[in-house]
């Protein structure tokens, strides 16, 4: 995927933490901007072979590659990193907690590509890095509704202010559930066309609770009650209960929203004294994991009855 506007600096300070890197060689070079968010590995280039290279990648070199390198005679060797870094090479990840060889820092420092060594796999890199990448450039709203984790599934709480949204929130964490975000939600889209969740950074795992004020959520319930982002599976909407309309009651027919051109299954909860709404979400997502493995209970429950009218008729139903 292309990304746009997005510097190596970014991807350097958004993941030097979680993929322990360290900068080591082409420090002038984190001004370069990266031109796809795939990360890829060396592959034969180092043998000379640069046909069907993917340029514009940054390049995640583990113990085979360098190891390879280090084989070479050093003039070749040298002769091999050219090669690599004259593929318009963005930048470079040496993994394992492998020491770079020295003509690969003295090239880098001089056409000024950075380099990076890391603890970590190679595969991990890859995976991580190319996730944050293709996070940093997939379509993006700033969406009014709260974020939560309701048994593994990402549930999306919708509603009019001051309908409940974040008391049902509060009382989910209270059950042992997790908190994403209150009130205000950044959903991306991502390739595979699923969606995710996260809280600003200003905000994250703070909720504002009328009569009560802001509270900490990982302060008062601990680590375990928050996650910092989470893929959007369902959504629900709270309204305040209208008497003269008409409820779903089967679940038969299966209402569905959609966001960033992503349907995803949509529920509509009447809110009214007396309801345990979190319990209704919690059950919402038990039910969802039960339709995931196949079963519909709603279906089922038609067919069961179906058969019966059928069975005393002696006709077909229709």
């Amino acid at each position: 995927m292309k990304i746009k506007g997005l510097t190596i600096n970014d991807f350097y300070e958004g993941m030097k933490e979680k993929l322990r890197l360290r900068l080591v060689a082409g420090a002038p070079g984190l001004r370069n901007r990266i031109p796809f968010s795939e990360l890829a590995q060396p592959g034969l280039i180092f043998c000379g072979y640069s046909r069907h290279f993917a340029s514009g990648r940054g390049q995640v070199m583990g113990k085979n590659a360098i190891g390879y390198l280090r084989g070479l005679d050093p003039k070749l060797r040298r002769e091999r990193i050219r090669l690599l870094l004259e593929q318009k090479v963005p930048f470079c990840v040496v993994t394992g907690n492998i020491l770079p060889p020295p003509e690969l820092l003295e090239e880098a420092d001089r056409i000024e590509i950075p380099v990076f060594r890391s603890s970590l796999a190679s595969g991990q890199i890859i995976d991580l890095g190319a996730a944050f990448l293709e996070g940093m450039c997939s379509p993006q709203v700033t969406y009014n509704a709260n974020l939560m984790e309701v048994f593994g599934v990402g549930v999306l709480i919708q509603g009019k202010s001051g309908v409940g949204k974040s008391e049902c929130a509060l009382n989910l964490v209270a059950r042992g559930h997790r908190l994403v975000s209150d009130d205000i939600v950044y959903i991306r889209k991502f390739r595979g066309g699923y969606l995710q969740g996260e809280a600003p950074e200003l905000g994250r795992f703070h909720m504002e609770i009328r009569g009560l004020g802001i509270i900490n959520v990982q302060n008062l319930f601990g680590a375990g009650c928050v996650r910092q982002r989470k893929r959007i599976d369902m959504a629900v909407t709270l309204e305040a209960w209208a008497s003269d309309k008409e409820y779903e009651r089967l679940g038969l027919d299966e209402s569905r929203t959609e966001l960033l051109k992503v349907k995803i299954p949509h529920l509509l909860i009447p809110v009214r004294p007396g309801r345990n709404l979190d319990l209704l979400i919690e059950t919402a997502a038990l039910n969802y994991r039960i339709k995931m493995m196949g079963l519909n209970p709603a279906q089922e429950f038609d067919r069961i009855v179906r058969e019966k009218i059928q069975s005393k008729s002696g006709s077909s139903f229709r």
